[in-house]
């Protein structure tokens, strides 16, 4: 089997995955009350949600810029900008790729080496992943009551399983051992690899040794900021929902990131699976109306992404005539 026909499988595979899981969502709610629902939201929430959405990403278009300005080369704030947007357009088409998308564009237009940019974009990932993690201990603490029980129901007997069982713990870290013992051949064999790993540690170095740390760091706050007010916001559409708070908004904001991230394109069932479960199941919202909220919700982002990533797209090849600023 060739690469090619590889990735062509294991996207059908994940694509079959997130169809399975969106019916299995909705196998119960009724279709004539979700277009009810869908009719009657009240949609100014929905754009206000949106525009938060809109200053986050913008945000993270300034972050990024700061982190290429610490690698040596230069960058506009309307090309990075809209190199996030058509990234976040590539996501829901091919899961992963809006990070390829979003270097190559910026390599296209600012005449940034790829490695370079992939490198940064590999390294606010792993920043973006410790904030969920932050998010994830806030869920914890203020959702104790609600998460406690699961959470405990599914560490204790892992721990007490692994403390009995000290082979088991000793064959879990030398098979880690050796995997990363692994990874670092294949890396110095592969030119290719050793270059995007090399882009990957410029990248790593360019957040420690950036003069800009604290706005940085303030970029950060702000995309996360933005994020939850866009969780939030829409639970006013809904008269049923309209009582969560801010807590509730980062819980599901903390959880169904988990669901965008799956290896499904555009978070196509796994969101709707996670939003349901977890306003149902935690929050007494009824099965129906969690299900009208999560399908408004995502297919409204869909939408978002769909209209700015094509607009980006059209106006930075076909409108924007400037030459690249790094020669």
């Amino acid at each position: 089997m060739n690469k090619k026909t590889s990735k062509t499988l294991w996207y059908v595979i994940f694509l079959a995955l997130g169809v399975a899981l969106l019916w299995f969502s909705f196998r119960n709610i009724d279709l004539s009350q979700l277009w009810t629902d869908i009719k009657g939201a009240k949609y100014s929430w929905m754009l206000l949600s949106l525009a938060c959405l809109a200053i986050s990403l913008y945000f993270r278009a300034l972050r990024w810029n700061i982190q290429i300005e610490a690698l040596g080369y230069k960058t506009r704030a309307s090309s990075t900008y809209g190199a996030v947007l058509i990234a976040y357009l590539a996501n829901c088409i091919f899961p992963r790729l809006g990070e390829v998308a979003r270097c190559s564009v910026l390599k296209r237009k600012e005449n940034i080496p790829f490695d370079k940019t992939f490198g940064s974009v590999i390294s606010e990932r792993i920043i973006d992943l410790l904030v969920l993690f932050g998010l994830a201990f806030l869920v914890i603490v203020f959702q104790w009551k609600l998460l406690g029980s699961l959470i405990t129901s599914w560490m204790v007997p892992l721990l007490n399983k692994l403390i009995d069982n000290v082979l088991l713990g000793i064959i879990v870290i030398v098979v880690g051992i050796a995997l990363i013992i692994f990874l670092i051949k294949i890396i110095r064999r592969n030119k290719k690899i050793a270059s995007l790993w090399h882009g990957f540690i410029d990248g790593i170095k360019s957040v420690i040794t950036m003069k800009k740390k604290w706005r940085f760091v303030l970029y950060t706050l702000a995309v996360w900021g933005f994020y939850v007010l866009m969780t939030w916001l829409p639970f006013y559409m809904l008269s049923e929902t309209s009582h969560l708070g801010i807590v509730e908004a980062i819980t599901l904001l903390g959880i169904a990131t988990l669901g965008v991230v799956a290896p499904v394109p555009g978070g196509i069932g796994t969101y709707h699976f996670i939003a349901i479960t977890l306003l149902s199941g935690f929050y007494g919202i009824s099965e129906q109306v969690a299900g009208s909220f999560a399908a408004i919700n995502h297919g409204s982002q869909m939408i978002f992404y769909l209209i700015t990533g094509i607009i980006a797209y059209v106006v930075m090849f076909f409108f924007d005539k400037r030459k690249p600023i790094n020669n």
